[in-house]
């Protein structure tokens, strides 16, 4: 079974009934695997709507987080995010911190990360991740 867990993007393109990602969300929910909303899509995605009084919008992204739930951030991701801030660091390359978090939590739960950005997060080692767009 695999977990995916759910970028920000991949959540804007499904709340905009993106039947491609509509699709492949039931596919893998039909076929065993789990999908979650990573807790910073959360955030981006909640703040969007938020910041252009979208209520009704609002009020579907969180039946769409009840039915598929969304992930937490401990110190345990903390710690991981910050190691790859330094891998980063060290290779002369930036990520932002969204970015970096989501995929630490994606690394330290073993999820594979869902996003339409594959490009951020290539230069991360060992970060399962995919593109359903």
């Amino acid at each position: 079974m695999t977990i995916f867990c759910l970028d920000s993007n991949i959540v804007s393109f499904y709340m905009r009934k993106n039947q491609q990602i509509i699709q492949r969300l039931h596919f893998e929910l039909d076929h065993g695997n789990e999908v979650l909303i990573g807790p910073i899509a959360y955030y981006e995605v909640k703040r969007g709507f938020m910041a252009i009084n979208a209520n009704t919008r609002l009020k579907d992204f969180y039946t769409l987080c009840k039915v598929l739930g969304v992930g937490q951030l401990d110190n345990t991701i903390l710690d991981i995010a910050a190691e790859m801030y330094v891998e980063l660091r060290r290779k002369k390359k930036t990520l932002e911190d969204a970015d970096i978090l989501m995929a630490a939590f994606c690394k330290g739960h073993d999820f594979t990360l869902v996003t339409n950005n594959t490009n951020h997060f290539a230069v991360l080692s060992d970060l399962h991740f995919c593109d359903w767009a």
